[in-house]
């Protein structure tokens, strides 16, 4: 017996996924620009997927448009741009039941047989429906046209084990075409960048950019769901399910143009970064954010309360009710800065892997906030208030190891030796930022040009941080006044 007889459209939401990216460099003229590319089936099927819901036992409901044609078979592991994309669509005629079918094929997780199957009554208010999901018993498919619209649009429900498949067809049906579900259905959701209808006699609209593309896509993943909130800035969104009050979502949107600014002052890149718009989701829940980072494989993160997801270009974090106090709406912002830097290196290195000391070391030195260039540094922000100078002398001799680490290394170890390597980290970055400059003759001056200049030309970290040191002796003489610093710290 279904425990569901009146939620099909009330279960919980699921956020729907940005499409896996992969960067390129494009050059213009004088310019070099991150291009980033998409599978061409990923694409579609973020732009066809309106929502998708999940209640406690499992089952799935999902609603999708039929208002664009899947991409061929031979085309749909391409590599796109999201202009591509939009420019290669071809609208889907209603009236087109082959055309529909394969939209449907597309989508549909059973698959789909030759013919459809009719329901006994069209149900009132719409024009058509068909049934797709052929003798399976685990999965309903209905396709369906309202009255009040030229598209198609696709209900699917997975069910679980137990359920009786007649029994949730017949609440598939009551609510679905019912008073419940009606309001849902009888309109198309309109969309920047979505198909024209063929013989359309209206001008046709400016094509809009990959940033604006995305911002369009970032809107679609959360408008069907009535919990969640989009904010848009020029260069950030945000997406959350957080409560009415929205002063963090204020404070973290005023904050983080402010700290991009910082972010390029002190790690200028030569990428033209105008095509890029940085995104971020925020759950209230800290299940939901351990559940979207399990997806990504990043178990061994679950210690943290936010993290930069690079393939979907997303900065994913929650704020669980308990930590509403503004003292921890404070830390959060502090982690959110630190996440942004790791989105804006992303950027400014092509999507290349920047070495940890770096990119963690930075992301670290960037938590204080926009005044951090002005900060006086003490011991105390890296640990080492209690460091005699011999213990100090230890620590700099860990130095070269760290700074030859990967990301497996740097990460490896109990969460004290892990901890202990952030800390350091961290004070590489204030060293080079505060107490660098100040060495004679300014050996250290072209330190995060060189290596630079040597990742983009060879894409390896380690032979980056050689060439940014120069030689065996530049990292001795680092390391040597590294230590004075510390010392009179």
């Amino acid at each position: 017996m279904l425990l569901l007889a009146t939620s099909l459209l009330f279960t919980d939401p699921l956020p729907l996924d940005m499409p896996r990216a992969e960067a390129y460099l494009a050059r213009e003229g004088g310019r070099v620009r991150l291009e980033d590319r998409y599978n061409a089936m990923d694409l579609w099927v973020s732009h066809a997927v309106d929502g998708r819901w999940m209640d406690e036992d499992g089952r799935i409901f999902v609603l999708a448009r039929l208002d664009v044609a899947p991409p061929a078979l031979s085309a749909r592991e391409s590599s796109v741009t999201r202009m591509d994309s939009v420019a290669g669509r071809v609208p889907v005629d209603r009236r087109d039941k082959k055309a529909v079918r394969t939209a449907v094929e597309a989508l549909s997780p059973v698959p789909v047989p030759e013919k459809e199957a009719r329901p006994r009554q069209l149900p009132r208010g719409f024009k058509d429906v068909d049934y797709w999901h052929g003798t399976n018993t685990s999965t309903i498919v209905c396709a369906f046209l309202p009255e009040k619209s030229g598209v198609w649009r696709l209900a699917t429900w997975q069910l679980v084990e137990g359920d009786d498949f007649y029994e949730a067809l017949e609440v598939f049906e009551d609510e679905l075409f019912g008073e419940v579900g009606r309001p849902y259905l009888v309109t198309t959701a309109g969309e920047a960048g979505a198909a024209p209808r063929r013989g359309s006699s209206k001008k046709k609209a400016p094509a809009l950019g990959e940033r604006e593309l995305l911002r369009a896509d970032v809107r679609h993943s959360v408008a069907a769901y009535d919990d969640w909130r989009f904010t848009d800035t020029p260069e950030f969104v945000v997406i959350d399910d957080l409560d009415e009050d929205s002063s963090f979502i204020a404070a973290l949107t005023n904050d983080l143009p402010v700290m991009r600014a910082k972010y390029l002052e002190t790690m200028p890149t030569g990428i033209d970064g105008s095509n890029v718009l940085c995104s971020a989701r925020i759950y209230s829940s800290r299940s939901e954010y351990l559940d979207a980072m399990e997806a990504e494989g990043l178990t061994n993160m679950a210690w943290s309360a936010a993290y930069w997801c690079q393939q979907r270009r997303e900065i994913v974090a929650c704020r669980p009710p308990a930590i509403f106090e503004s003292s921890s709406d404070a830390e959060l912002l502090r982690t959110f800065r630190h996440e942004a830097f790791h989105q804006y290196l992303s950027y400014a290195s092509s999507m290349m892997a920047v070495s940890p000391w770096l990119n963690e070391g930075y992301a670290q030195y960037f938590e204080e906030g926009p005044s951090v260039s002005e900060r006086v540094p003490s011991k105390a922000d890296w640990g080492a208030d209690g460091m005699s100078p011999d213990d100090l002398k230890r620590v700099s001799e860990m130095l070269p190891a760290l700074l030859a680490m990967d990301y497996r290394e740097f990460y490896d170890g109990t969460d004290e030796a892990r901890r202990f390597k952030y800390r350091l980290a961290l004070s590489i970055a204030l060293f080079i930022e505060h107490g660098a400059k100040k060495v004679r003759f300014d050996p250290f001056k072209d330190l995060k040009r060189r290596y630079f200049k040597a990742l983009f030309e060879n894409g390896d970290m380690r032979e980056a941080t050689s060439a940014a040191f120069e030689s065996a002796d530049g990292l001795k003489l680092f390391v040597a006044e590294w230590l004075k610093f510390w010392k009179n710290t």
